[in-house]
């Protein structure tokens, strides 16, 4: 399947590292005009020169602003006036008994996990509509379905993603622009190394604590190991196609079979 975004912008949030730094890439790759976001320039920068060195002749473009705040979600609006493909990917976890979760850390969650993901909808949809085409996808994870016990406020704020992408994707019904959520099951970057380091002993080698980590705390994923940054990516890329056009509203899977369901 060749496909082709040539001609098409994107705009991929939380994009300088990890999950988003590869669907930037992939979406970069097929074609795309691709605005790399970070909170401050000089991480966005540092993304850019990797991306660059890797693709060359790929377009890329800056977008620093943290979109949790006002003032940095109207840089990014003035970086980027509109897009024809929007992935919400930024997001924050942690691990903490469910009982010490203050009001201020739900609140927190929240406004990241979700809150960014409705304020970005609420900008792009409209000139989508209008020029009758586009891509919105929320990258949420399999904690939306498998709430975890050790950080509930993570999965609580990816539960309320999906019902976000359901509700804006009936928003946009009829005018050929498509709402989905990703059920990004349990994968491999920096931030997860640090996590899976907090629940197996720190002293092992990272290829047994992932094993340890799997077999401990995420038995029920069927590939058994931690899913790759680009085999995200690779769906979003896909979503992101003409060859999606009949894909809207759904929560699809890239979960390394975790959730243990016929359906989400």
């Amino acid at each position: 399947m060749l496909i082709d975004l040539a001609g098409k912008s994107a705009l991929v949030t939380g994009s300088t590292q990890g999950i988003g730094a590869a669907i930037a890439v992939g979406l970069a790759r097929a074609g795309a005009r691709v605005a790399v976001n970070g909170r401050t320039r000089e991480s966005v920068d540092a993304a850019l020169e990797r991306m660059r060195g890797e693709l060359p002749r790929a377009h890329f473009l800056a977008a620093p602003g943290d979109i949790a705040a006002d003032e940095g979600a109207e840089r990014v609006w003035a970086a980027v006036p509109h897009v024809d493909i929007l992935v919400n990917n930024l997001g924050i976890f942690g691990t903490r008994p469910a009982l010490e979760i203050d009001d201020a850390e739900w609140r927190r969650y929240f406004e990241v996990n979700v809150l960014t993901a409705v304020r970005m909808i609420r900008a792009y949809l409209p000139g989508m509509r209008e020029r009758g085409w586009g891509r919105i996808q929320n990258i949420a994870s399999d904690s939306a379905v498998v709430t975890p016990a050790e950080m509930i406020q993570y999965g609580v704020s990816k539960t309320a993603l999906l019902a976000v992408s359901r509700g804006f994707a009936k928003e946009a019904a009829g005018s050929g622009v498509t709402v989905n959520s990703v059920l990004a099951g349990p994968t491999h970057t920096g931030g997860v190394e640090d996590f899976v380091y907090e629940l197996v002993d720190p002293s092992l080698p990272w290829a047994q604590a992932q094993r340890e980590f799997m077999r401990l705390h995420r038995p029920q994923s069927l590939i058994q190991r931690l899913i790759e940054p680009e085999e995200i990516a690779h769906m979003v890329v896909y979503l992101s196609s003409t060859f999606a056009s009949a894909t809207t509203g759904g929560a699809v899977r890239v979960d390394g079979g975790y959730v243990d369901a016929i359906l989400p």
